[in-house]
């Protein structure tokens, strides 16, 4: 049997960027380490590169996040990005979307022992729970699937002229390119590719961005969501 990696001590940017809540984040990754990688949600190998390329790198989405808005974390699996996005973003309201139970049991007990009351665990999948959730501000996502099937599942759960902000790496430019003609259809009017964590985490982590209009997921999605809207008044209504 290979011997576990040891978690290296948290650098000191993780004690400036989740600040109060830097034992909680240590905790966090003390969790992706040792029953993360029992119950296979991490591989063994990115243990000693945990703060650096998960913890760290998923914090500082938080710089393209607005303030005060409600997020949905699509395929969440260990909770990358959303929970560290939760330590350091206590005015956000999140959900950790993820269709593996034992992913959302971790989840589950991860948010209960950090004691993040402003994140919620919801087990499905993104084309299950559209109508069932209320739309939100801000789809988050980080290695789940290409830009095109990302957002195909992602923007039908946003609000009118919200955002998808999905971590990618240095195949963003590509991703985006390949996937115009699809943002397109599913009501996207603007996209971009940002670059944030600067003085945190080098290489920088690179962000697409993508904002849709007054119809999020196309036309098919409007109506998708409103006879859910209608299903769900006749069911209030008995």
């Amino acid at each position: 049997m290979t011997e576990a990696a040891e978690l290296p001590p948290a650098p000191e940017e993780a004690r400036e960027v989740f600040g109060e809540r830097f034992a909680d984040a240590v905790r966090y990754a003390e969790l992706l380490a040792e029953a993360g990688v029992q119950r296979g949600l991490i591989g063994p190998r990115e243990v000693p590169r945990l703060w650096e390329r998960h913890l760290l790198n998923c914090a500082v989405l938080s710089e393209a996040v607005p303030e005060g808005v409600t997020v949905c974390d699509v395929g969440s699996g260990a909770g990358l990005p959303g929970i560290p996005l939760a330590l350091v973003r206590e005015d956000l309201n999140i959900t950790l979307l993820e269709p593996l139970l034992r992913r959302t049991n971790f989840l589950t007990e991860v948010v209960e022992l950090l004691g993040l009351d402003h994140v919620t665990v919801v087990r499905g999948r993104a084309e299950e729970v559209l109508g069932k959730l209320p739309p939100v501000h801000v789809v988050t996502a980080r290695a789940v699937a290409p830009l095109d099937r990302l957002a195909a599942w992602g923007i039908p759960l946003l609000r009118p002229y919200g955002e998808m902000l999905a971590l990618k790496g240095d195949t963003a430019e590509e991703e985006l390119k390949a996937a115009a003609s699809a943002l397109s259809k599913l009501g996207a009017v603007e996209t971009s590719i940002l670059h944030v964590g600067e003085g945190v985490v080098d290489p920088l982590s690179t962000v697409v961005r993508v904002e849709v209009g007054e119809s999020p997921g196309g036309v098919r999605f409007a109506a998708k969501r409103a006879k859910a809207a209608r299903t769900g008044r006749v069911r209030r209504r008995r």
